[in-house]
């Protein structure tokens, strides 16, 4: 196989504010894509405050994810345009040092393919990121940073990705055709296409990788779509048209941004319908919950801020500033 070229290691672009990696606290840092900026800021939780910035080298990055080990942040840079519209074609995916903040390498797809949601199989330690240009996952090492597979997902825009916790099966949002490509991750084939709607965006997975979860971008609804059948079985009714998805650590909950009423909706997935709306700020985007399960945090795009909802009370307990249009989010434990 050609392989992209790689540039590693790379000169630190610039780092701003930069406090040590677990200075203000024992449970760690949120890590944010700041797209207006062209940064990832990390923020201190506990203080509420970023505490320092990475540059992107003047390109935007939409998304993120960092190593299972908290140690590195991977940035897919996709361009300055919206998914299915015009502009640049990101070629590139930035990586960061989390405890120096530092830019560290910066991977080479070797063409414009507007890679954007990267994802990590802890199981058998690869990277994958949606490469959308060339309609597939790609399958990165990220020890050598060398693409090792793809993965054909059979549809234009397949902007984001979840995977099962065993590594076996992938799921990708495709946008424009309002579809889910279903990825046999370790033949490297595509299974079956879902249709959805006539959009659709984001897409997450049940803690128990029985259900998928993605949001019609037409009508106020959730799809619901089972993994043993491949079949999309129930919609949930949603306040206005969802966005991102995240569930609750125990199964019980899930959590769907909805942008254009600024709130989170939660989702009792036992009866699969609303339980309860919790106001946040302007252009809620991605919601993430912490790994035990106390906090969820909301991207708000318009707003420049984060959101932390106490998952015990639903109420938002802090908003925390971040950088201009922030979205991706990641979490890196630390001491």
């Amino acid at each position: 196989m050609t392989h992209p070229s790689i540039l590693f290691p790379l000169a630190v672009l610039a780092v701003a504010a930069v406090a040590p990696l677990g200075a203000a606290s024992g449970a760690g840092f949120l890590v944010v894509a700041n797209k207006g900026d062209h940064t990832v800021g990390f923020i201190d939780t506990e203080s509420g405050i970023q505490v320092a910035t990475v540059e992107e080298g003047g390109v935007t990055g939409h998304e993120l994810t960092a190593s299972p080990d908290g140690r590195t942040i991977y940035v897919p840079i996709y361009g300055n345009s919206g998914v299915g519209k015009p502009g640049t074609d990101g070629q590139t995916m930035v990586v960061i040092d989390a405890a120096s903040r530092k830019v560290t390498g910066r991977f080479d797809f070797g063409k414009g393919v507007r890679p954007h949601c990267a994802v990590f199989d802890a199981k058998n330690n690869l990277l994958y990121v949606t490469t959308e240009l060339e309609q597939a996952i790609t399958a990165i090492d990220p020890a050598s940073l060398r693409v090792v597979g793809k993965i054909p997902t059979g549809q234009a825009e397949s902007h984001m990705l979840a995977i099962t916790r065993d590594g076996r099966r992938g799921y990708t949002a495709n946008v424009g055709p309002g579809t889910v490509s279903v990825l046999d991750l370790a033949a490297r084939k595509l299974i079956t296409v879902i249709p959805v709607s006539g959009e659709t965006q984001r897409i997450a997975l049940s803690v128990d990788d029985k259900l998928v979860f993605t949001a019609d971008q037409k009508k106020p609804q959730l799809a619901v779509i089972d993994t043993a059948t491949n079949k999309l079985t129930t919609w949930v009714a949603l306040p206005a048209t969802g966005y991102g998805t995240s569930p609750t650590p125990d199964g019980r909950w899930l959590l769907v941004a909805v942008p254009a009423t600024r709130q989170v909706a939660v989702v009792d997935l036992k009866s699969m319908k609303v339980a309860r709306t919790i106001d946040v700020p302007a252009a809620p985007q991605e919601v993430l919950v912490r790994p035990d399960g106390r906090v969820a945090y909301v991207s708000c795009d318009a707003s420049g801020k984060v959101a932390a909802i106490d998952t015990s009370t639903w109420k938002v307990e802090r908003v925390m500033d971040a950088g201009k249009s922030v979205d991706g989010l990641a979490w890196v434990a630390g001491k």
